[in-house]
């Protein structure tokens, strides 16, 4: 019996690289849920409506709420595999200049971070004035809409800072669309 197997991560990055496929397969199954829970309510809806004459009015509201969610839990999954939009004409051109790469990562990065804390605190801000409502129909706490704003945007700045500090390169590896 072998010590270690091809999939048993040995190094940092293995453990790294682990994690995040832990972390895109957690995200994609509440993606799949979320989606899959608004196509039964809406479907329902409209059978109810247009056969029935009926139709239930939490649908619209949930569906509503589950879109949100899968947006931003959409949003964080992505941040891992390189998916968002990338410009990388000019990081293309420093990818031969080591000093100046790095320099220009490690302001994309900051750039990130930053972004994100502008995000989770407007996020916050909302959660808070959230919390003395509630939604008309289901009832829910109207905190649940700006609060996976903040989630997202807490995940994506802790993984940019763990990508800072560990001076992770850029991946120019986005395909061959020019910006």
């Amino acid at each position: 019996m072998s010590a270690a197997s091809p999939s048993t991560p040995t190094t940092p990055q293995g453990e790294g690289r682990a994690a995040n496929s832990r972390f895109t397969r957690v995200a994609s199954v509440l993606m799949a849920l979320c989606l899959g829970t608004m196509a039964v309510a809406v479907f329902s809806n409209v059978v109810l409506r247009y056969g029935f004459g009926s139709g239930i009015p939490a649908s619209e509201e949930l569906s509503r709420l589950l879109f949100v969610w899968m947006v931003f839990i959409g949003a964080a999954a992505a941040y891992p595999a390189g998916e968002h939009m990338a410009f990388t004409s000019l990081a293309g051109l420093l990818a031969h200049k080591p000093l100046a790469f790095g320099l220009l990562t490690a302001v994309i990065r900051l750039l990130v971070i930053a972004a994100c804390v502008m995000l989770g605190w407007g996020a916050w801000q909302q959660v808070v004035v959230g919390m003395g409502s509630h939604s008309v129909v289901l009832g829910y706490s109207s905190a649940l809409l700006p609060l996976p704003a903040l989630l997202c945007a807490l995940a994506i700045g802790v993984m940019a800072l763990v990508e800072l500090v560990l001076r992770k390169p850029l991946d120019l590896g986005h395909g061959a669309e020019v910006e």
